[in-house]
């Protein structure tokens, strides 16, 4: 699907730095964590939260009160007048929450919504559903992460497997996807140069992290925390996670905490709202597709292409490519099947190295998309991702 009045101010979205999970923002809750950045991310901008028609929030793991949704954040940040809908779409659930948005803006439903993205992969809820006719009476129990993260219902298989699948078919060793990492992990020290310079032009930092009472601060995040240190060495040590597979620890992501957020509107608000007027961001295309059973990394190509022919351009008019990689076997497809060079996508980092809170992660990726894009002199930047299901989502964006 095609859009032709979405934009978004630049400057008029934020990421918080991600935190692998179990870190620094376990005992945090992620409602309130989110309000906070999203109360300083507009105060930073001059912007008032009750400017917004709508608040979409997006997150995948359920919290404490999540019940209560956007109504909810919405009151958190000062905007009680305004509500919108809570969407889940595991993985590809940011470029579900922006296709949502785009569709209420370019249809005049809504001017001005504010897209939140939150997810909190620690401490994730273990869940207990009653069951009368099991033995006893017994209910059954559901880890919500871990124990999807290793079974799909439909394929019959873990998350890991799906790669392992891709990797046989398409003949991916582990050296081929060591050489991806280390060059992902490279990519994203350039992030890191000049004190962080990169992530200094929309990260929300540094975050107080505070006691449970809200009163005392015990930590403060100024980036990305768990990121760790690679090496060829290293991940030459490495052992497949599956007995006679190619994964290893060293070749894929790690789930995290944190959250993103960014305004879609119009053109003429886009330019009030814009920290340069001169600078245009427009939202052009969405796509999605579904791969084969049991083989989600292949999900993305098609997706990517849906949202190149929905823009009505080709990838050699992409200027910038960002993607959900999860695994290094999700990239090495991509460039296998589109001829696009390694070397040339997912410049200043991706989610295989920051990690992945889910909910927020295609949200942050496309943030930096926009920044480079930006930096670089404008043009089409391109989006692609998987999630849970062998589903993808993706997005064609322009900046001028």
């Amino acid at each position: 699907m095609n859009f032709t009045n979405v934009f978004i101010p630049y400057g008029g979205y934020w990421s918080t730095p991600f935190v692998r999970w179990q870190g620094t923002l376990a005992n945090t809750h992620p409602f309130q964590l989110a309000a906070e950045t999203v109360t300083r991310a507009l105060k930073e901008r001059n912007l008032a939260p009750d400017m917004f028609d709508a608040l979409f929030l997006g997150l995948t793991v359920p919290q404490k009160s999540s019940f209560y949704g956007a109504p909810w954040l919405a009151a958190l940040i000062g905007a009680p007048g305004i509500t919108g809908p809570v969407l889940s779409q595991a993985c590809a659930t940011s470029a579900r929450v922006l296709a949502s948005s785009a569709f209420e803006v370019e249809t005049g439903a809504n001017n001005a919504i504010l897209a939140v993205t939150l997810d909190r992969c620690s401490n994730g809820p273990h869940l207990y559903y009653p069951n009368p006719s099991g033995p006893g009476g017994t209910g059954d129990a559901e880890n919500w992460l871990w124990d999807n993260f290793n079974f799909d219902p439909f394929a019959k298989n873990a998350m890991i497997q799906t790669a392992e699948n891709v990797a046989r078919e398409c003949g991916i060793t582990t050296e081929q996807q060591n050489e991806m990492m280390l060059l992902r992990y490279t990519q994203y020290q350039d992030a890191l140069k000049d004190d962080g310079w990169f992530h200094k032009r929309y990260l929300v930092t540094p975050l107080q992290v505070k006691d449970p009472s809200g009163r005392k601060v015990i930590a403060t995040v100024k980036d990305d925390e768990g990121v760790f240190p690679t090496t060829k060495e290293g991940l030459a040590r490495l052992k497949p996670v599956l007995p006679e597979g190619t994964v290893t620890y060293g070749g894929q992501t790690y789930p995290a905490d944190g959250n993103a957020a960014m305004i879609v509107t119009t053109r003429e608000k886009a330019k009030t709202l814009s920290r340069d007027p001169k600078i245009e961001v427009q939202l052009i295309a969405v796509g999605s597709a579904r791969a084969k059973k049991g083989y989600m990394a292949q999900a993305v190509v098609p997706a990517a292409y849906n949202a190149l022919d929905g823009a009505g351009i080709k990838i050699g008019d992409v200027r910038a490519i960002k993607t959900h990689n999860p695994f290094a076997v999700n990239d090495i497809y991509f460039c296998q099947q589109t001829g696009v060079k390694p070397e040339a996508m997912n410049h200043f980092g991706s989610s295989l190295i920051f990690g992945h809170p889910q909910g927020p992660t295609g949200m942050r990726l496309i943030v930096e998309l926009i920044e480079e894009l930006a930096m670089g002199g404008g043009g089409y930047g391109l989006f692609t991702g998987c999630a849970a299901g062998d589903s993808a989502m993706a997005w064609v964006v322009k900046v001028q």
